[in-house]
């Protein structure tokens, strides 16, 4: 039986952290593979300047380049209006097959969102949650502000799917403010990423 993790976001762009984080989910849950899903219209997130779907897709394909368990997968990239994650699962659940459990990988601060997500109930039934823990943050607490809609059962299973994550200082804001301040971004996101940034003088403007 596959184990799959989902990983979405902007990634606008992908970054360093990212991957770090994406491989340790992977290791420490045993995941077959993980899936990396760049949203077209998040409806948690209003972000600007956002790249193109083509130039976010294209980055996190050469980001995880020589990784065979890291798979870019266009699959919210081709759905007209908002990157409902339920609908995500279940064509990715078509795709896999019966047997995939799927996981999906957020960080612990987006945990006390879930309830605000589209059909959230129906969501946390379908896919496992992953998260991605970070220093000094009480998951518990949120957790347990969850009991009473999710049960018992779910929450305990969060808990026991925790990873804790390293810190890492590196975010897609910083990067794109950085990028329009003409600083470097070195080490920030992967080589052939730099690469395509500067070749398509994404983020220099806005």
């Amino acid at each position: 039986m596959a184990r799959i993790g989902i990983f979405g976001g902007s990634f606008n762009p992908i970054h360093t952290a990212h991957l770090i984080l994406a491989e340790r989910a992977r290791e420490e849950r045993a995941l077959d593979r993980v899936l990396f899903v760049p949203a077209l219209n998040p409806p948690h997130k209003s972000q600007k300047p956002l790249a193109s779907p083509e130039d976010r897709l294209r980055m996190v394909e050469l980001a995880i380049a020589g990784n065979p368990a890291f798979e870019a997968v266009p699959v919210e990239l081709h759905r007209k209006g908002p990157s409902y994650t339920l609908l995500t699962v279940r064509e990715l659940r078509e795709r896999m097959g019966p047997d995939a459990e799927l996981f999906l990988i957020l960080g612990a601060d987006s945990v006390h969102d879930i309830p605000t997500w589209w059909r959230a109930e129906e969501l946390v039934r379908e896919a496992g949650i992953i998260t991605l823990g970070r220093p000094g943050y009480s998951l518990e607490r949120d957790l347990e502000d969850l009991a009473g809609l999710f049960g018992r059962e779910w929450v305990e299973a969060v808990k026991k799917l925790r990873v804790e994550a390293p810190p890492m200082a590196i975010s897609a804001t910083e990067i794109r403010r950085r990028v329009r301040e003409g600083k470097s971004i070195r080490h920030m996101v992967p080589g052939p990423v730099l690469q395509y940034i500067r070749e398509k003088g994404l983020y220099a403007a806005g």
